[in-house]
Order: C-alpha cells, then sequence, then structure tokens
C-alpha cells in the first residue's frame, strides 16, 4: 500500500477534471431532469428553464473569465492541465451540443405533450382571425407606445444593446427613393408580460388555451414601426456580455461608490455570445455580428424561442396544477417552539438544529425579530451576503438600532448578482443607526453567523446561529440547508471573536469551537482527512462522508486520493462542480461521487469523520474550492449533541441511499443517474421526499425520542 503512494503523482492533470466542463456535466443533469418522463409537465419546464437560466450566469462569469484570460495573455494550466484556450474550445463546443440538446427537448418531447394537455405557445399561423384581431388590438394599446425603434446609419451609430435583453433586428428598405438597405433594432420591453394570453381561448368548444410570445406579437406587426419602410427581413436576437466586475479594492477610496460604479459598467461589457433564431437572413446575421464583434463559434443558432427562461413564467400560469409538483410547505411550527415561549429560553435547554426548507426559516427570523423587540437584548451582530427583496430580518435589525440596541452588522458588498440589492439595503441599515461594515479588501465574507449578548440574571448570555445558507427568507423556501442555534459558553466566545475580527484587527490566539477561513480552515480539512488515513493504516474504522456543493482543490482532493489509498472509505455527496475523478484503480478505488438535483437545490456542506470509532460531526458555509478555503470568510462549526448528531447522520444515509434523484460518476468521469441502475434493493428512495415526510412526522407524533429524523436505526449515534 505504501509503494503505491509513492507511485502515485498527484500533481499529474489526468487525475483530475476541468472545472467548467464539470460545471457543464452539473447543468446536464439539471436538463436531465426536464427529459425524466416521471416528473410533472411543468416541473420539466422548469427544469429546462434553470438549464437556461444556469447557461446565463456560466457565460457572464466563467466564460467571461477564460476570454479575459486568453486577452491577457495568461499561460498559467488549470488544475486538469487546460491552458485558457485550451478551456474556452472545449466548452463552446460543449455549450453547443448543450443548446442543441435543450431546443430538441423543448420541440420535440415538452410542447407536443403540453399540446395534448391543453396549452399551445402559438405562432402567428396557429390562430384564428378572431385571435389575430386581438393580438394586433394588444400590439396596438399596450405594446406600440412602449417600443423605441433605432434605426443604424451614419449620423445614429449602433446602440448599445443591453446583457441579456430580447431585441429585433431588421434590415428595411425605403418605399420610395434609392434602394439603399437600412438596419434598424428595438428592444423587446420586460417591462410587458413576454407570455400574451389570448381570451376565449381553452374554454369550451377550443381544443386548448392558447399564449404568444410578445416578441412573436412585435414581429408581426413591424411594419407598423417603420412606416416610409418595406421591412425586408426581421428576427429577434439575444446578447450576453461579460458580467464579472473587476474592482481594485486597494486602490478604491470608497468600495460602495466603486461597486456602484461598476455595476453601471455590467451591462455593456464585451459581448461574448449572440443568440440567434434558425434561418436568420445572412445579411442580417452578419450585420449584428459585425456590430457586437462576435466570433462564429460564438454565435447560437436556436430552433425555438429565445431565451427559454420565459418558461419559469409559463410555470406560474393557472389551470395547470395537475401537471406541477405539489407544492411543499413546511410544517409550523417544528417541535422545539411549538410552545410560543421565549425563543432564548428554548436555546438555553439546549442546541437545536435546524433542516430547512423542511423546516421552516421563519424560525431564524424569529430569531432576529426577538432579539430586537426583547428588552434585555443588548446586541445583535450578522452577516449578510444575499438578502430577500423584502427581508424580514434586516427590517428587525433596523428597528432593533432604532430602540438603541447596538448592532452591526457585516453586508457583503462583492455578492456576485446581488451587489445592488445589498449596497440598498446598507444604506437602509445605516440610516437606521446601525454599525455596517462592507466586507473586507480582498476577501468576500461568506461565513452565515448571528451572535446575541442578552443580559440575563445570572449575568450576560451570547447566543449564536450558525448556518450553511443565507439569511435569505425566499431562497430558504428552495435551498436545502441547516443550521444550528446554541448558546453554549464556547461557541459564544469564538462568535465574539469572529465579528471582532470581521470589525477590527483582533485575531485570537485560539478557537475553542470554529475553524476560519482563509487562515486556518485548509489546513483543518487536511488535518481531519489524514487522521482518517491514520485510523485506516491502524486497522480502525476510518470513513468519510462529505456533502457539498464543489469540490475542486487539489490539494483537498490529492489528500482524500492518498486516504482512499489508505483504504478509507469516502463518500462524496456533491451537487455541482467535482474536480475529482472517482472509482480510478489504483488511484480512487474507495471514492464515490453521487449528485442530487431535485426540486430543492441541494445547499448544506455537512461533513462526517469516522475518527475510528468515534465519530465527528461538521457543518460549514464552505465549499471545498479555492476561493472558500484561501479567499473567502468561512466558517467550520462541529455538531456535538448525539440527537442532533444523529440528524445529520440521516440526511448523509438517506442521500446515500436515494434511487430516484441521484446521479452517481463512473470511473469515465460520466454521471449516470440510479434511476436507471439495477440495483439490489427494491426501495426506491427520494431523499427530498423523505425529508419532508419525516418533518411532518415529527409534527404529527409531537415525540422527538420517537422519529427517525434525530435517532435512524443505522446511526453510529445511536448507542450515544
Amino acid at each position: 500500500m505504501s509503494k503505491q503512494k509513492k507511485a502515485l503523482d498527484y500533481d499529474n492533470p489526468k487525475y483530475y477534471i476541468n472545472r467548467e466542463l464539470s460545471w457543464l456535466q452539473f447543468n446536464e443533469r439539471v436538463l436531465s431532469e426536464a427529459e425524466d418522463e416521471g416528473n410533472p409537465l411543468f416541473e420539466r419546464f422548469k427544469f429546462l428553464s434553470i438549464s437556461a437560466s444556469n447557461l446565463d450566469e456560466f457565460f457572464m462569469v466563467r466564460v467571461a473569465s477564460l476570454i479575459d484570460m486568453i486577452n491577457a495573455d495568461y499561460k498559467k494550466t488549470d488544475i486538469a492541465g487546460m491552458t485558457a484556450s485550451e478551456q474556452l474550445e472545449a466548452v463552446l463546443s460543449k455549450v453547443h451540443k448543450f443548446v442543441d440538446r435543450q431546443y430538441r427537448i423543448y420541440g420535440e418531447q415538452l410542447v407536443p405533450l403540453l399540446r395534448k394537455s391543453g396549452l399551445i405557445i402559438a405562432k402567428e399561423s396557429e390562430l384564428s382571425k378572431k385571435d389575430l384581431e386581438y393580438v394586433d388590438r394588444y400590439f396596438d394599446e399596450y405594446v406600440y407606445p412602449v417600443l423605441t425603434p433605432m434605426a443604424v446609419d451614419s449620423s445614429r451609430p449602433f446602440p448599445l444593446i443591453r446583457n441579456k435583453t430580447l431585441n429585433i433586428g431588421a434590415l428595411l428598405k425605403k418605399k420610395e427613393g434609392d434602394d439603399d438597405v437600412d438596419f434598424a433594432t428595438v428592444q423587446v420591453p420586460d417591462v410587458l408580460p413576454r407570455i400574451v394570453e389570448i381570451p376565449g381561448s381553452g374554454k369550451e368548444g377550443d381544443d386548448a388555451k392558447k399564449i404568444m410570445l410578445l416578441e412573436q406579437l412585435i414581429l408581426r406587426n413591424m411594419d407598423k414601426l417603420f412606416l416610409n419602410y418595406e421591412v425586408l427581413t426581421s428576427a429577434a436576437y439575444r446578447v450576453g456580455r461579460n458580467a464579472d466586475l473587476s474592482i481594485d479594492e486597494d486602490e478604491a477610496e470608497d468600495l460602495l461608490k466603486e461597486i456602484e460604479k461598476q455595476l453601471k459598467r455590467r451591462q455593456w461589457g464585451q459581448a461574448i455570445r449572440l443568440e440567434v433564431p434558425k434561418g436568420i437572413n445572412k445579411k442580417l446575421l452578419k450585420f449584428i455580428a459585425g456590430e457586437l464583434k462576435v466570433e462564429n463559434n460564438e454565435i447560437y443558432s436556436i430552433d425555438g424561442p429565445i431565451d427559454l427562461t420565459f418558461l419559469m413564467k409559463m410555470y406560474r400560469l393557472d389551470g395547470f396544477d395537475h401537471l406541477k409538483e405539489q407544492s411543499y410547505l413546511p410544517p409550523q411550527p417544528v417541535p422545539e417552539f411549538e410552545s410560543g415561549e421565549n425563543i432564548f429560553d428554548v436555546i438555553s435547554r439546549g442546541d437545536i438544529l435546524m433542516h430547512h426548507p423542511y423546516q421552516t426559516f421563519e424560525n431564524v427570523v424569529r430569531f432576529v425579530e426577538s432579539a430586537a423587540s426583547d428588552p434585555n437584548v443588548l446586541a445583535i451582530k450578522q452577516t449578510l451576503y444575499r438578502v430577500s427583496g423584502n427581508s424580514p430580518i434586516v427590517a428587525a435589525l433596523a428597528r432593533a438600532a432604532e430602540v438603541g440596541k447596538q448592532v452591526t452588522v457585516l453586508v457583503e458588498l462583492k455578492a456576485r448578482f446581488d451587489e445592488e440589492n445589498n449596497i440598498v439595503w446598507a444604506k437602509k441599515l445605516e440610516q437606521a443607526g446601525c454599525h455596517v461594515i462592507y466586507g473586507l479588501v480582498g476577501l468576500k465574507t461568506h461565513c452565515k453567523i448571528t451572535l446575541v449578548v442578552r443580559r440575563q440574571e445570572d449575568g450576560i448570555q451570547r447566543y449564536v446561529h450558525l448556518g450553511t445558507g443565507n439569511y435569505n427568507d425566499s431562497t430558504a423556501k428552495q435551498y436545502t440547508d441547516v443550521g444550528l442555534f446554541t448558546c453554549a459558553p464556547a461557541f459564544g466566545e469564538d462568535a465574539t471573536a469572529v465579528f471582532n475580527m470581521l470589525s477590527g484587527y483582533s485575531e485570537p490566539l485560539g478557537w475553542n469551537r470554529l475553524s476560519l477561513a482563509p487562515l486556518w480552515l485548509k489546513d483543518r480539512i487536511l488535518d481531519l482527512i489524514k487522521r482518517e488515513e491514520e485510523h485506516a493504516l491502524a486497522g480502525e474504522s476510518a470513513r468519510i462522508i462529505a456533502k457539498m456543493n464543489a469540490i475542486c482543490h487539489k490539494d483537498v482532493i490529492a489528500e482524500l486520493y492518498r486516504a482512499s489509498a489508505m483504504g478509507v472509505k469516502i463518500d462524496l455527496i456533491v451537487r455541482g462542480i467535482c474536480c475529482l475523478r472517482a472509482g480510478v484503480p489504483g488511484l480512487s478505488d474507495n471514492i464515490t461521487v453521487r449528485s442530487i438535483v431535485g426540486n430543492f437545490l441541494e445547499h448544506s456542506r455537512i461533513f462526517y469523520f469516522e475518527n475510528g470509532g468515534s465519530a465527528e460531526y461538521y457543518a460549514s458555509s464552505a465549499d471545498w474550492m479555492p476561493r472558500n478555503l484561501e479567499r473567502r470568510v468561512e466558517i467550520l462549526f462541529p455538531v456535538e449533541d448525539p440527537k442532533l448528531r444523529a440528524k445529520l447522520w440521516d440526511i448523509l444515509d438517506t442521500e446515500l441511499r436515494d434511487t430516484e434523484k441521484a446521479h452517481v460518476m463512473n470511473a469515465k468521469g460520466v454521471y449516470v443517474k440510479t434511476a436507471g441502475l439495477d440495483t439490489s434493493s427494491p426501495e426506491k428512495v427520494n431523499s427530498q421526499k423523505v425529508f419532508g415526510e419525516e418533518a411532518r412526522c415529527l409534527i404529527k407524533k409531537n415525540d422527538i425520542s420517537s422519529t427517525r429524523v434525530f435517532i435512524p436505526e443505522k446511526s453510529p449515534e445511536a448507542s450515544e
């Protein structure tokens, strides 16, 4: 075994998967849910929409980053030994195939099923005379007044086309005069609904309900925009731009103002993607592509409606609930808080672990709101990375400051695509009297922590909430996360030290329970893996189960390879990017990788280390990525109560047994859905549905000790 360890060169790029290609594999898993006939039809459309939205962000950030590296003549290779140019070539080749697959699923599978189910996304040719009269009247009354057609000629240059907006370009010729061909463009207004419902359709006497897309309605009426011209040809098009902010924090005198300035530039970054309909006039395409300066491999010929994110709006149409998954509403209240007593008294009796969205996030909101109104609370400190548009947590913090409590809030202004929202909240909190910190220079503050300092009869008590997900009451309904409430003194001391670090320059000599990035967390993770190696070499039980969003840190992956070679059993549950190769003989025989893609977005980070029979459980805000472990403020925290550890075991064990929504990586680095594999177990397991049912059973039984959520039969903690 030791010879094998020496023989392996863990720096060899062939042992790793390129990050960008791995992300595309993840989006393929999302897209596969649109193909899955076991999903209700509207859920399949929803997954197709999510795959399109994911791809937009991938271009704006990751593809943009590769192009920036190429423009800067950056030669360093990635974890898989690929240069930026090689990565871009491979990525664009994959994306073209991916987009073709999206539209095959849309046009060949889903649209025909939709028609059979009573809904038609109608083309002009499918509308009756009465329908067309309505469409034209709708255009005249609601659309025409909003449109701004823009001509391009010697005195009017090609306009700035905003990122991700849908536009219509046209070639025109004067009805009288010379034969010159001119170009004009008009933006499809995003202030109007893209889906136009045709009244009267879908009722008795009609075969189906009909809807028409706004751009089709405008294309039909283009001649009304250019009365003195003949419209030779017209087509919709959409531009994707580089939207990654480049901020020199050391040179920025005011970070808030600098980010506000950069946000305005995001809409006008370099064009890196052009979507056009299949069959677009070649002359029209050449003109648009030339003005936008896009290469041929950056042009995507679309066989269907451009920008499939509209399908999420279609999902909200009334009358089709039978084609949707029944929405999950978390039971309220959870057993620990059902008495309605003071939340701080409840936490004082013992640690509480929440599992969202199966257990309501309202308890986290209530924690902050109670702190704001409780006269005994002296101070509240909290980190905010992403919050909802109408955040009750922010409102509670503002109220607390207004009544004189000490409120300190770290608002991370550099949270990508939430910068503008966070700037708004930061200003409101400042106006309310909160001490607002705008993150740290060179680092993003990604940890999720709240500290409440309360005066009690026996002295000052500190209450802490630590989470794996954002303090966002909106996304908490869709993201799976865990969070810990505790008033244990060791956690309180560490929480105070965290905020002193964030607000000043105070760095503690040591930590009681927490491990923080970027200074200590990576080494802590490596030490935990190495400890399992030592147990394996000593013939003791050694196992790692790690659930996270992504893993691409080379040092961590290399250490997992070493642990595998020494006999440590390793099960990884990774939703997205995974640069590790699983099940490769001689390298990762003892490693499995699975990804669960379901109705909820898997977001929690949970880690289990068997430790020779004295198992340890952790949760964290951090994935095992260079950015999390080296360029962000992150927290790893232990879960020590036996019942809470059993709950974490149940989460991990159930997801490892998932036969419905799990995709498993094979030795070739390809993911195969477990539902399509032969399995020795006849039991069908959809982990997300299991967790929802367990949460409901907890409320019905009102007996924590009798439910498998807290003490599953298979849990190694059951004997404690």
